[in-house]
């Protein structure tokens, strides 16, 4: 069955530091966990704040925060944690959301997370509308994901949307607690919950050097010289795209930064070869996002084609000594840690054979206990325990120290713990 629109009817937006008050109030006199969710406008600004934020508790009204307009009226959005301290709120994969959260102050003491409930329980889909037609017997009308979240006023069929990201998800909560109970994973989830809790509220890691993120610049090889003019163009674009608060993709395209980078052109003539440079970005996907990517165009012709062209001449004029180096540095265990099985078998066959028969171990765990088996251990910790030379490492201390929860850690079971404390010959 289709849910169209929340019981209640289409909410309208709170923008002002008096509604906020009024519905701080209505929450507060209000039991029970706080549904909440939040949109930004990904895709679109080069922020990634929060620009709506969604709650709701048993008995109240659907509120939706106009976050940009609350705070420029002084109204402090902390509160919806420090006034109701100590109750949980429930998030659809939190991870998204949290980071948002903590950056306008708001903490929630603890979490209920219903994605991650869906993947503890082995559901085949666990997108929110997936999971309570699942649990709840309905499916929600969900077809503007991919809007435009700062625009205003927002349109009655966007607030529809966002509204009903949270009206299931109180029952939806009971029923999957339940389901947990029953089995047998409710500690595990608390555990996880508190894990996802933690992580999010801590923030977002940068990249030491992000722009080597940059889609598929692998295609450049060794190529030092390439590697330095999309350095030079991601920085560029990101500072631009900072400046005026837009996407940086909407600005250049990764695809053309790489084009670029692999032509290495000088002169008007070879420029000419890649027209993109004097061109706007045109995102064309057959549907409404057209007309929202339309409204940057006034900033996007801001740019023109000799600041691109500058970025590319001043790469090419760098010194050698300047240039980066192909690979980043490698200061961090996902980066030390090769990801490639091919790489392990060629150059390492005996860390290789240990890591596939502990993989073996993980996967006859978690098809056991009917969980996902990298929610039993991720990947790349066993990748990391096998590329290390440590002779004094023990099993269990090297799991906790890599943040594994102690739910985990007792399902690893001796047969695994043999697999991993086997020490490999020197090599």
């Amino acid at each position: 069955m289709l849910l169209a629109e929340p019981r209640d009817g289409v909410p309208d937006v709170v923008d002002t530091g008096v509604g906020f008050d009024s519905a701080l109030a209505e929450l507060k006199s209000a039991d029970g966990p706080i549904a909440a969710d939040a949109e930004r406008a990904s895709g679109y600004r080069y922020s990634h704040q929060d620009y709506l934020i969604q709650i709701k508790r048993v008995g109240t009204s659907i509120f939706l925060f106009d976050v940009p307009a609350l705070l420029a009226d002084g109204a402090d959005l902390s509160r919806l944690t420090t006034e109701m301290p100590g109750e949980q709120w429930i998030l659809h994969d939190a991870s998204q959301d949290l980071p948002g959260f903590a950056d306008i102050g708001i903490r929630p003491a603890s979490l209920f997370d219903t994605e991650f409930a869906a993947r503890f329980l082995g559901l085949p889909h666990v997108d929110l509308s997936s999971c309570t037609e699942n649990f709840l017997g309905l499916r929600l009308a969900k077809e503007h994901a991919a809007a435009d979240w700062s625009y205003r006023p927002l349109p009655r069929e966007w607030r529809n949307y966002a509204a009903l990201d949270v009206e299931l998800l109180l029952q939806l909560r009971e029923k999957m607690a339940q389901a947990l109970r029953k089995a047998g994973k409710a500690d595990w989830g608390r555990a996880e919950f508190a894990h996802i809790l933690s992580t999010g509220l801590s923030g977002v890691d940068t990249p030491k050097e992000p722009w080597r993120h940059t889609s598929r610049i692998g295609a450049l090889g060794s190529d030092r010289r390439a590697l330095s003019i999309v350095r030079k163009l991601w920085t560029t674009r990101d500072h631009i795209a900072q400046s005026l608060d837009i996407a940086p993709t909407l600005l250049l395209k990764d695809s053309t930064i790489i084009r670029v980078a692999q032509l290495k052109p000088r002169n008007a003539r070879q420029f000419a070869a890649v027209p993109e440079l004097s061109q706007r970005v045109r995102l064309h996907t057959g549907t409404a996002q057209d007309k929202m990517f339309e409204r940057y165009a006034p900033i996007q012709r801001k740019i023109k084609s000799r600041v691109w062209k500058q970025a590319v001449l001043d790469a090419l004029h760098e010194p050698r000594s300047q240039w980066p180096t192909v690979s980043p540095p490698q200061s961090h265990e996902r980066t030390a840690v090769p990801r490639s099985m091919k790489y392990w078998r060629v150059h390492q066959p005996q860390r290789y054979a240990r890591l596939e028969e502990a993989k073996q171990s993980i996967e006859a765990i978690a098809r056991r206990v009917r969980i996902p088996s990298d929610l039993l251990l991720r990947p790349r910790i066993l990748r990391s325990y096998f590329w290390s030379d440590d002779p004094d490492s023990d099993v269990d201390s090297f799991l906790e120290a890599k943040g594994v929860r102690d739910w985990q850690r007792r399902l690893v079971d001796e047969s695994l713990k043999r697999v991993i404390m086997e020490k490999l010959p020197s090599e």
